[in-house]
Order: structure tokens, then C-alpha cells, then sequence
């Protein structure tokens, strides 16, 4: 005798049975964009804590989320069409390193999610309307690297209590970014009664040679770079170069004074790539860019390297030791 299943049973069955297939194909798998003007060696580091963040928000290169790099090496006048080679992939989101990048993306798309990692004044050209508005696709993290520019010459002349005159390293062919830092700077060397040597230094062997050499011509006392991605990729030639040419130096990253620099003082950059894994994060779980406030760096850092300094024959006050976060010895 056969029996009859009932009709809600059967249903029922049924419908477990599609929701555990459901559960058991594979979600989707995001497409993530990755924009910088630097290079693939000078972005290792912090892309790797980038993809360390994102591990610990469930999201796997490889297993839900592809990244598509895209490295303009050193070459400003590429990020277009990298930008517009990334939209062409229809990538999900883009993230982008630093203000050049972000202006590539914004100009290739108004629809794609955009995360700033660490751009400069985005306001100031145009990236978002507000920190607490952005406004349109553009969403992430600010590293306040203008404001910061006046500070490092603050340190630096503390540092060199008899400095009057300070090189300052320029991009040639320098933009927006670079003019903004200027019109920080250049009060701030006059308020501190330092002259301020404007060179010209193109980001590769050559150029950054002969920027030191014309450095030494002007008899400066001390060095320190406008920020960017350019000078951070050659931060161990810089170094270098400074050893070589004895002149004390501040930089706005911790990864110079890794490699050798004297001092360096600036924001914390690995938290910051931290920071904007998390604002990829909620993009990818369904908020929008216009809606998520555009947040400043919160941590800094102020290293100084003695053995540098012993290098050199500098002897660094006691005071500015004071004020360091780390003294390596």
C-alpha cells in the first residue's frame, strides 16, 4: 500500500531543499579596482596591510573579491587611462592611493564607488563637496598632508637650532597638489625666519643627483619634500643622497627612516589603508559613497633615527627627543 505524503510536507521538503542548494553556490565575486601613480615595489607594504584588513572582513582575493592593480610608475600623465581602463573592466569599486589618482577616477566615472586611501585636500580640488557630505562617488580618508608640511619645518629647525636655509624637493612640473603645500610652507619658513630654497627634482636616479648637487650650490642646511607618491617610491635614493651629501632631513612618511633617514614625522599610513578597507567594506554591503563621511587621519607619527644623525654629525636636542613617538638607536 502506498502511502500519500501530505501536501505541506512535501512543500516543506521542497523548499529546504532549494534554500541549501542556495546556501551552497558560490556568491558573487566583487571586482576591485586598485589606482595609483606609483609603483608596484612602492605600494607593496601598504597594500599589503590593505589586503590584511579587508581578510579580517571576510573579503578573500581570490575567493570573493578580485583586485585589478593598476601601477602608473611614476608616470602622472598614465592615471587617465588607467582610470578608464579600470571602468572598462566595470570594477565594482576603485580604490585609489592619493589625490592624482582620485582625480583620474572621479573624471572617468560618476558611478563607480571611489575610496580615497589618503588623498591631501580633497575639497580643495574638487574630489567631494564636504568632508561630512561628499556628495557624489568619492567617499574615504583625508591625510591632512598640507597642514603637516608646517609642522615638519617646525621639527626640522628645532632639530638644526642654527638652520637658515632649507631645500625644499619639488615634482617637476608640479600641480595643484604641490602648490597648495607652497602657499602652507612658504609663510611658515618666513614666520621661522628660514629662507626657503625651492629645487626642482625629477623622481629617478638622475634628477634626484642633481637636485642634491644644486642643494649643496645653495649652501642649504637641511632638505625636506613636498608629499607624494613619487618621492615616497624613491624614499631609499633620497635617503641616500642625503647621507651622502650630509644635510639633516625631515620626510613625511615612517618608511623613510626604515630605510635610513633621519626623521620623519607624519600620519600613520597603515592605518589608514586599514581605514579604508573598512569603508570598502560597507560599499561592497550596500552603502553609497554620498553617505559616508569623508574621515581626517587621527594617528601620527614622529620618528627620529640616532644613528642617522651620527652619521652626519648631527647632535639632536634633547627637547625634539623628547617629543618623538620612537628614537631608534
Amino acid at each position: 500500500m502506498i502511502k500519500r505524503v501530505p501536501f505541506w510536507l512535501l512543500i516543506t521538503v521542497l523548499l529546504i531543499t532549494f534554500v541549501s542548494a542556495e546556501a551552497q553556490q558560490p556568491g558573487k565575486v566583487f571586482r576591485i579596482g586598485f589606482l595609483t601613480s606609483t609603483t608596484a615595489s612602492g605600494s607593496a607594504g601598504l597594500l599589503e596591510v590593505f589586503r590584511q584588513e579587508l581578510s579580517k572582513l571576510g573579503w578573500i582575493e581570490g575567493k570573493n573579491i578580485t583586485i585589478e592593480y593598476r601601477f602608473a610608475e611614476q608616470k602622472s600623465e598614465r592615471l587617465p587611462e588607467l582610470a578608464a581602463d579600470l571602468v572598462r573592466l566595470k570594477v565594482d569599486l576603485i580604490v585609489v592611493a592619493a589625490t592624482p589618482s582620485a582625480l583620474a577616477a572621479k573624471k572617468a566615472t560618476a558611478h563607480i564607488p571611489v575610496v580615497m586611501a589618503h588623498a591631501g585636500d580633497p575639497v580643495g580640488v574638487g574630489l567631494i563637496a564636504s568632508l561630512a557630505r561628499p556628495g557624489g562617488n568619492v567617499t574615504g580618508l583625508s591625510s591632512l598632508s598640507t597642514e603637516l608640511n608646517t609642522k615638519r619645518l617646525k621639527i626640522l629647525k628645532d632639530a638644526v637650532p642654527k638652520l637658515a636655509r632649507v631645500g625644499l624637493l619639488l615634482p617637476p612640473g608640479r600641480g595643484g597638489p604641490e602648490n597648495r603645500q607652497l602657499k602652507e610652507i612658504i609663510p611658515a619658513a618666513l614666520a621661522l625666519k628660514l629662507k626657503l630654497e625651492e629645487i626642482e627634482a625629477k623622481p629617478d636616479a638622475k634628477g634626484l643627483e642633481a637636485a642634491f648637487q644644486t642643494a649643496k650650490q645653495k649652501q642649504v642646511g637641511a632638505i625636506m619634500t613636498t608629499t607624494g607618491r613619487r618621492f615616497f617610491a624613491e624614499r631609499k635614493r633620497i635617503v641616500e643622497l642625503a647621507g651622502k651629501h650630509q644635510l639633516p632631513a625631515i620626510y613625511f612618511q615612517k618608511e623613510f627612516v626604515d630605510v635610513g633617514g633621519l626623521m620623519s614625522y607624519g600620519v600613520d599610513f597603515d592605518d589608514l589603508y586599514r581605514r579604508a578597507a573598512v569603508y570598502v567594506d560597507k560599499i561592497l554591503k550596500g552603502a553609497k559613497p554620498a553617505d559616508l563621511p569623508v574621515q581626517q587621519a587621527t594617528k601620527f607619527e614622529f620618528v627620529i633615527n640616532l644613528k642617522a644623525a651620527k652619521q652626519i654629525g648631527l647632535t639632536v636636542p634633547p627637547n625634539v627627543l623628547e617629543r618623538a613617538n620612537e628614537v631608534i638607536k
